[in-house]
């Protein structure tokens, strides 16, 4: 019961860091008139929160092999905290894009101490677990547009929503700690004390991991940050295309569900590609979709298949790494594939900026995603990918 208290404050607090990176993406038009700036200005605001959720984790990684799991988690409560209350605050753009990398980097210094933790409370259902853990995370992202326009009507100020943030996750914070004092914690990954080695003697799979994340996280990261933008060339009045964004999230709440137990199922890299595939396609299709509820109907299927993709491959990496590489070896992979992730709302809103029109550069962006999967699939043919859990190969 003790497991479960501790998994449920964890899903509190999963809410409040994927709110961190993702509330930025529903307030660009309202920061761009305040500050009078262009929405594309303000992709390095949303870059900023991604590349700050991308540095810390191979420093949390190393800091993962002698400091205890919760405690991390904790460490990431309080960064979220201050972070916020400093982004509510902000008066300039740069010092907005220094509290969204802060904001960034206490997501990223959680998922990197939570995802191994949320596995080993549960070894028997690590799909499972990472779904319901990954559902709480989506519920920030499909309501943030939501939040964002309650807080709005009833304060008229952009910053209370990050006033609301720290309040609650500093709340979050506190529980959380006196929680996970009173648990039983698993020792699963005592003996994970050296990050390079458990990375070199993991590398197929991490870079494997690394090369399907990172792809197509650049892209679905240049996607949704611009979506409400985007959705407006469509001639969407600027209230329904934000809406629209929380369509595309909330589409994702049960993919966290089904790709979980899906992952737990059957055979993982297959599920990566068909996954690949089906988002690859929409990219494809978004550009020439015109309507509103063709629209809406495009965002949906969008939103499911692209988050069907994070449960999969958190599976495939956690449930297939022994104990002893586990945090280290996801460290690694986690650390290189948000990089190129962070990246692509900057690049987007700079070409964007520069003249491109959404349709030009989403389709172009598709063409790239089916060369890489193309590649990705010629290997596996080729038996040249990890293709099996560990728990299954030692079964």
């Amino acid at each position: 019961m003790s497991r479960r208290r501790l998994f449920a404050s964890l899903c509190s607090m999963v809410f409040l860091v994927n709110l961190a990176r993702v509330v930025f993406a529903p307030l660009i038009e309202p920061v761009a008139a305040d500050f009078n700036v262009t929405p594309g200005t303000l992709g390095v605001v949303t870059s900023a929160a991604w590349l700050g959720s991308a540095l810390p984790r191979i420093p949390t990684g190393w800091l993962l092999t002698r400091v205890a799991r919760h405690r991390v988690v904790v460490g990431a409560g309080v960064v979220l905290t201050l972070a916020a209350a400093v982004a509510g605050s902000a008066p300039s753009i740069p010092l907005l894009a220094g509290a969204a990398f802060l904001m960034g980097l206490a997501s990223g210094v959680y998922f990197i101490a939570a995802n191994p933790l949320v596995a080993e409370l549960f070894p028997e259902g690590v799909g499972n677990a990472l779904g319901i853990h990954g559902m709480a995370s989506q519920m920030a992202a499909a309501l943030a547009s939501v939040i964002v326009l309650a807080v709005i009507a009833v304060t008229d100020d952009w910053r209370a929503t990050f006033a609301a943030i720290a309040v609650v996750a500093a709340l979050v914070t506190t529980v959380l700690f006196i929680i996970a004092r009173r648990t039983d914690l698993p020792d699963a990954g005592s003996e994970d004390r050296d990050l390079l080695a458990a990375t070199r003697a993991q590398l197929p799979i991490v870079l494997t991991g690394i090369l399907i994340t990172g792809s197509l996280g650049f892209v679905w990261n240049g996607l949704f940050n611009f979506y409400p933008t985007y959705m407006q060339t469509k001639q969407l009045d600027p209230a329904t295309a934000s809406l629209l964004l929380s369509v595309l999230f909330g589409a994702g709440v049960p993919s966290f569900f089904v790709g979980g137990r899906l992952a737990d199922r059957v055979s993982n890299v297959p599920l990566l590609l068909s996954i690949a595939t089906g988002f690859i396609a929409c990219l494809f299709v978004l550009p020439h979709v015109a309507g509103l509820w063709p629209l809406v109907a495009i965002t949906v299927a969008t939103g499911f298949i692209i988050h069907l993709l994070f449960p999969t491959v958190d599976t495939y990496l956690l449930g297939s790494l022994p104990d002893q590489h586990r945090a280290s070896a996801y460290t690694a992979y986690s650390a290189t594939m948000m990089i190129p992730q962070a990246l692509g709302g900057g690049v987007v809103g700079r070409l964007t900026d520069a003249g491109y029109a959404f349709d030009t550069l989403f389709t172009g962006l598709a063409g790239g995603l089916a060369l890489i999967f193309v590649g990705v699939f010629v290997l596996y043919r080729a038996d040249r990918l990890p293709a099996r859990r560990f728990t299954e190969t030692n079964q």
